[in-house]
């Protein structure tokens, strides 16, 4: 039965729980918070001396490494023959079998959601879990140039459930002054009774494999933990938005001397925005927002290299997936600026009286007239008047100007950006990158 939330009669007998290899994106929380980070699994064991048997087999950046200048920046290895790539897929333990998931089915799709919603990556108290819906999951999974093959499930062979997922999708990132064709690795998710099966090391490896069939040789992802090796590493800062909520579910707590009317007091915002001719983003404006966002992202060392066809699919405004703003100047009508965030909601867990945290994420933002401070704050006003409970940003690009001044907290996790087959000598700080991952 796909999507049980229970131990799941399912699944063979006699599985343990035990810890994952990779958790997904992380979120922490609030300056004041009371739990720990989405995500952030990194113990003492995970520190730089400590070996990573997996990784280290892999063509990635390693600790032995760091500091070696004679090493030259790029590909670690060179590709293969596509003809020598490995044709079969990878061998799994003998009660599971590979799946091709095609999110396009309805029916599919909800056996990922309900995956994901189960058993993807919680904060360390069990109080919050990521709750991508069905409509980001198609936004995130169908850019320009998908490969079907790349979003890959593990089923049991005798019920065929979904009981483990992992992803790719293509996309073009300019690192110094060379475009490379990479996937962007996400969504590895294990069923919470099946962890102890090291179901995680193959299933990167046929993700590794079907990538390489497309003649494709390089990847980014992201993650909580630190592996070899990060070649940036970001924290995440949040707004609250609803204070009272974020308060009574635990996510955040009242600071010293802070009564909860001061607190919601001191987060209150404007009731409209301010900078004039600023206006949700339309079909007609996805000329004008590639140009801006091409500009602007040239001047990181990691960023997207964006066309028409990427912009109209990941920034144009779908309901509760993407938002996106702009400036268009009263006089001249030029696009002068322009702001988006994406929808990731949590389940709040074990709480009587809410479910779901409504959480924004801030996305790309440029501005060439309108100060960041005030767009972004444009941006926490639109979001508020939407119902948000918070607005979270990570450090990346020109985002820490406005981190403080916008009373962001910083939370108590971080993100690592990780390059597959591709070496940089030195991490990048983060605002030497500008890549969002979703």
């Amino acid at each position: 039965m796909a999507g049980s939330d229970s131990p799941s009669s399912d699944l063979p007998a006699g599985e343990n729980p035990t810890s994952d290899l990779i958790n997904g994106t992380p979120v922490s929380e609030t300056e004041s918070s009371t739990i720990g980070t989405i995500s952030r699994k990194i113990q003492d064991s995970l520190s730089i001396g400590k070996t990573h048997k997996f990784w280290e087999t892999q063509p990635v950046g390693q600790y032995k490494d760091l500091g070696d200048s004679s090493l030259p920046e790029g590909p670690i290895e060179s590709p293969t023959p596509i003809g020598e790539v490995k044709q079969e897929p990878y061998n799994l333990p003998s009660l599971y079998e590979w799946s091709t998931c095609d999110i396009g089915s309805e029916e599919t799709c909800t056996e990922v959601y309900n995956l994901l919603t189960n058993n993807y990556v919680e904060d360390d108290e069990n109080m919050f879990r990521f709750n991508y819906s069905k409509e980001f999951l198609r936004w995130a999974l169908h850019p320009p140039g998908y490969f079907k093959s790349w979003h890959i499930g593990v089923r049991v062979k005798a019920t065929k459930k979904l009981v483990a997922f992992i992803t790719g999708v293509p996309a073009k990132i300019r690192v110094h002054d060379e475009v490379v064709t990479m996937a962007e690795i996400n969504f590895l998710c294990v069923h919470k009774r099946l962890r102890s099966k090291r179901l995680a090391p193959v299933m990167i490896k046929e993700v590794t494999r079907r990538v390489h069939l497309e003649n494709i040789w390089q990847a980014a992802y992201t993650a909580g933990v630190v592996l070899p090796t990060p070649i940036a590493t970001c924290q995440y800062w949040h707004r609250s938005l609803n204070p009272k909520k974020l308060i009574d579910v635990g996510f955040s707590r009242l600071g010293a001397r802070m009564t909860m009317s001061r607190t919601i007091k001191l987060y209150k915002l404007p009731d409209s925005t301010v900078t004039p001719g600023f206006r949700k983003m339309e079909l007609r404006d996805v000329p004008a927002v590639t140009r801006l966002i091409k500009n602007y992202l040239a001047q990181f060392v990691v960023a997207p290299e964006f066309n028409e066809n990427d912009v109209e699919h990941l920034l144009l405004p779908t309901e509760n997936v993407v938002d996106s703003y702009l400036v268009e100047s009263p006089e001249t009508h030029e696009i002068t600026d322009f702001c988006s965030f994406y929808t990731l909601p949590s389940t709040i867990l074990g709480n009587p009286n809410y479910s779901t945290l409504k959480a924004a994420y801030s996305f790309y933002n440029v501005t060439t007239r309108t100060p960041l401070l005030q767009l972004m704050n444009d941006a926490l006003i639109v979001a508020k008047q939407k119902d948000y409970d918070v607005f979270n940003a990570l450090d990346v690009m020109h985002n820490e100007s406005f981190l403080k001044e916008l009373k962001f907290g910083p939370g108590d996790g971080q993100l690592h950006y990780y390059l597959y087959n591709y070496r940089i000598r030195h991490a990048l700080k983060p605002s030497e990158l500008g890549l969002v991952l979703l």
